[in-house]
């Protein structure tokens, strides 16, 4: 009887417990089923309000870039224009229409009438660098890299023709502050009548003034010739034909060598000096490998750079 009992109570013990843990089992699985639905129901506004405040940020950050952008771009317009305009600055009226190999600069650029210049106040000794025949694929772009690394502005006589070649490189020159000059449009040495020499000229000022802006007073004849009607034409319309106080005999091409056109360049530079090189007419690789070696030894004989604008500026004379 007694183990009927005890078998019965834990029968009922056991039920007990079942019923319980069932119960247990339930209401947790409720609440989790509860609580799954207020995840995935209470959250949907939320994440709408949420979506909205993101997207009017995302808006508003492409506004203020877009702002920015249009500044930057202001900005850079701005400066640009600045450019082209310090660019197209009238040469002084002593050297329009006249011809410059080199230029005497005013006392105060001038080393030889400085009074007992000292290391605080050293005379500027001023130099301009040319290039000639240009723009060319590859040797310009070269050129320009150079001088851009060196902190150095030049100018640039270019031939019309190459610069409808390569619009793109005449661009760059101007758009990185080089001065732009007027080299003819076909680069002929032969004789030209009135008429055909100031086509060259005017043909070549056209095309630079469109693609840059500028409009250059600066003129120098293919290969130095005084004689056959280009200067002529570029007097009359009195443009500054420069030409150069140092050669640096890199028209010889492959009969030179990077060292003798550093030497050369040294040889003859002075303060006031025009300096003879090119970017353009053929293969141009070793003005390329002389020129960071010529730029960092004219400044290590106190040689500042400036532009043949910049140059006239500063001249009293030629």
């Amino acid at each position: 009887m007694a183990n009927r009992h005890l078998f019965a109570w834990q029968r009922s013990l056991s039920i007990a417990l079942v019923l319980a843990l069932l119960g247990f089992v339930a209401g947790f699985g409720w609440r989790v089923d509860h609580s799954t639905n207020q995840k995935t129901v209470l959250p949907v506004s939320t994440r709408m309000q949420q979506d909205k405040a993101g997207l009017e940020t995302l808006k508003a950050k492409a506004v203020a870039v877009q702002q920015d952008a249009a500044h930057q771009k202001a900005i850079a317009k701005l400066a640009q224009e600045e450019k082209v305009k310090r660019l197209n600055a009238s040469i002084p009226v002593q050297f329009q229409g006249k011809t410059i190999r080199e230029v005497k600069l005013k006392g105060k650029d001038n080393p030889k009438t400085q009074v007992k210049p000292t290391k605080a106040i050293a005379p500027a000794k001023l130099i301009a660098l040319t290039f000639d025949d240009g723009p060319w694929p590859q040797m310009t772009s070269k050129v320009l890299d150079i001088l851009k690394k060196q902190n150095v502005k030049a100018t640039f006589f270019v031939v019309g023709k190459q610069v409808e070649k390569h619009p793109q490189l005449v661009k760059q020159t101007v758009a990185e502050g080089h001065a732009i000059g007027n080299h003819s449009w076909s680069h002929q040495y032969h004789h030209y009548s009135a008429s055909a020499a100031a086509h060259e000229l005017d043909k070549t000022a056209a095309l630079i003034h469109k693609l840059t802006g500028v409009k250059t007073s600066l003129f120098r004849p293919p290969a130095g010739i005084l004689n056959n009607g280009l200067v002529a034409s570029a007097h009359q319309k009195k443009y500054a034909v420069v030409m150069w106080s140092v050669d640096s005999k890199d028209w010889r091409s492959g009969r030179t060598t990077k060292q003798a056109l550093v030497d050369n360049s040294l040889k003859e530079a002075k303060s006031g000096g025009i300096v003879l090189l090119h970017d353009g007419g053929g293969d141009r690789t070793k003005t390329i490998e002389a020129l960071p070696q010529l730029i960092t030894q004219l400044k290590k004989h106190g040689y500042t750079f400036v532009t043949v604008p910049e140059l006239l500026e500063k001249g009293v004379s030629f």
